[in-house]
Order: structure tokens, then sequence, then C-alpha cells
């Protein structure tokens, strides 16, 4: 015999949702299937093996407050909003086909009068006037454990900040790891203006009891129902540390270049989970003793705004009063080109 269960989230933030996420998947009894429904506001979502450098403008988000968060399955980066449903279907049970899920997700679509179907590996389309477009992209996981399949579907995405927070700043990165590929996109309300959550879910919700011809009672999880459970906190703390979010990312370099009155200056770094490991300072100042200076200090220094500051905030108070221009000269750039 197999259980199901269904689960929703009340929550939208994103670390709180991967984390139940996991959570779930890592402590499912045998012969057990989940549909789990969710949404996260105003995050970027990349894939495990990504560089947030390199897939979203971090200065951006950073400015407007938009989280990122690094799931643990593979794939490209996307934006999450309001307008866009989150599923995940987890599985323990011996032979589960990963098919019968997006079978589940193309009946639910049907059953709200949305006709789809699959494109290449793990994305689903529908069409419209100007060809097909993309309504879902998906990634799947398969452990010891079991497998999940989780995806979205974009019902009314901002897709203007989707562009704007996934258009990286053009910067000089070589990067390992894995690229995300844009693709020709669509909102569900083109096609049907009332479209909302709590109709996409239903007819979701509806596929899953039809296909295993049972139905269950739904469960509501919020940050008070597992806050208290060790293991669950211990993932969270996990899910939202710098650490995991941009320090796990592939190792990569970033040269930077500019020209001061006083100078041209070059600057690399390698860095590797997140942190600089080599820096190195080309100049024709005619002071590079003081550049070479900051180059060290950056060794070992985490590569964000906030650690990169306070790197500069030693330096320039180190430096003598003469050099004290040049100082503030090369600090506001190194700031604004790596955040």
């Amino acid at each position: 015999m197999y259980s199901l269960r269904l689960l929703l989230s009340d929550s939208y933030d994103p670390w709180f949702n991967l984390s139940l996420e996991s959570y779930i998947f890592q402590n499912m009894p045998k012969n057990q299937t989940i549909l789990f429904l969710w949404r996260n506001q105003n995050t970027v979502v990349i894939g495990r093996a990504q560089n947030a450098w390199k897939e979203c403008n971090t200065r951006r988000m950073e400015r407007d407050g938009i989280k990122l968060a690094r799931r643990s399955s593979g794939g490209g980066a996307v934006f999450h909003d309001l307008g866009n449903t989150c599923f995940t279907f987890m599985s323990t049970q011996e032979n589960h086909d990963k098919k019968i899920s997006t079978k589940i997700v193309l009946d639910g679509l049907n059953n709200i009068g949305i006709q789809a179907k699959i494109s290449g590996r793990n994305d689903l389309v529908i069409s419209t006037k100007d060809g097909e477009r993309k309504i879902s992209g998906s990634a799947y996981r398969e452990t010891s454990n079991g497998v999940f399949h989780h995806g979205t579907l974009l019902l009314h995405v901002d897709i203007n900040k989707l562009t704007y927070y996934l258009n990286p700043d053009l910067k000089k990165l070589e990067t390992k790891g894995i690229s995300s590929i844009q693709s020709r996109i669509t909102n569900l309300n083109t096609i049907q203006p009332d479209i909302n959550h709590q109709k996409i879910c239903q007819g979701l919700i509806d596929a899953f009891f039809k296909h295993y011809k049972t139905r269950t009672i739904p469960e509501t999880l919020s940050m008070n129902n597992v806050m208290h459970i060790p293991d669950f906190k211990k993932q969270f703390n996990k899910q939202q540390d710098w650490n995991w979010n941009f320090g796990n990312a592939p190792a990569f370099t970033h040269q930077l270049d500019t020209r001061f009155h006083w100078g041209n200056v070059t600057l690399h770094f390698d860095i590797e989970r997140g942190i600089i490991s080599r820096s190195h300072i080309f100049t024709d100042s005619l002071n590079p003793d003081l550049l070479e200076i900051l180059a060290k200090k950056l060794i070992n220094t985490p590569y964000n705004t906030k650690s990169i500051k306070q790197c500069c905030k030693q330096w320039i108070e180190e430096a003598s009063t003469k050099n004290k221009m040049e100082t503030y000269d090369v600090c506001d750039w190194l700031i604004k080109s790596i955040s």
C-alpha cells in the first residue's frame, strides 16, 4: 500500500519553502507520494551548480530587496513572484516513473481549460498566435531516498522584473558550472485572463487525486508548524546562509579594469566558494605599492559588497594622507563593480 499527502505552504519566503521541500523529502517514509504547492515572493532561484553573479543582477537585487535562493536540483535561474505557482511531486515508491508527475500537471491544466504539451526534457509549452511559448520549467532529483520533480507555472509573473533581475551586469567573469538558457515565455493569463493561484492549484489537486484514485485532506504548513523541529531549523539556517546561496558557486575569475586621471588599474580575482583566493593588481600609477597592499588585503575576503567595503575601509584608514584621493577612487570603483 502507498500513502498520499497534499501539502500547501502559507509562506511566500523562498528559504522556508525550499527548506520545507528538502526536509519533507529527506524524511518521507517508504511508499509515500506527496504533492506540495507553494509560491515565493520577489525571488531569484538558481540551480545547484550555478553562479549567482553570472546568472542575475545581484546589484539590483540587493538594492530592491530581491532574495536569492539556491535549490538542491540542477537547471537554470528563474524569477518568482506571486504570479508564479510552484509544484513539487515527491515519491518514495519503488519504480516510480517521473513521467507520472508531468502527466498530472498536463491533466491539471486541462482541467481548467488549458491545452499544453511537453517540449524538450523539462518544459511545458502552449500554442499562441506567435507560436509556441514556454509556460513551465522543471527540474528533477533522484536519491537513494526517492525522487522529486519540481517546477513552476507562469500565471501572471511580472515579465519586466523577470528580465530585469535575470539580466546580469556585463562583468568579465570566466565561470564554470551551468548557465541558464533564456526561452521565449508567456503567462497563462494571456489565454485565460481570470487564472489565479487557487484555480491552478485546484486543477492540479483534482488531477493528482484522480491519478491515484484516492483523496486526502490538505495540510497547510507554516513557520509556526515546523520551526520547533531541530532538523528543519538546521535546514532553514543552511538555506538562508550566504555560503549556500552565493558561496556555493563554482570557482570563477573576475577581471576589472578602469582608467583614473592618475593612472590605469586592472584588478584580477580568483574566487573559490565565494572567497577571494587570489588577487593581483596591474597599474601604471606612480604609486603602485599602495594598490598592491589592497590586493593582498582582499585575499580571503568574501566576494560580497559588505566584506569588500570593510576591507576598503581598513585600507583607507591605513593609507597616508597624501594618498587618500587614490584610495577613495579605487574603493568607490571596486564596490560598484562587484555589487
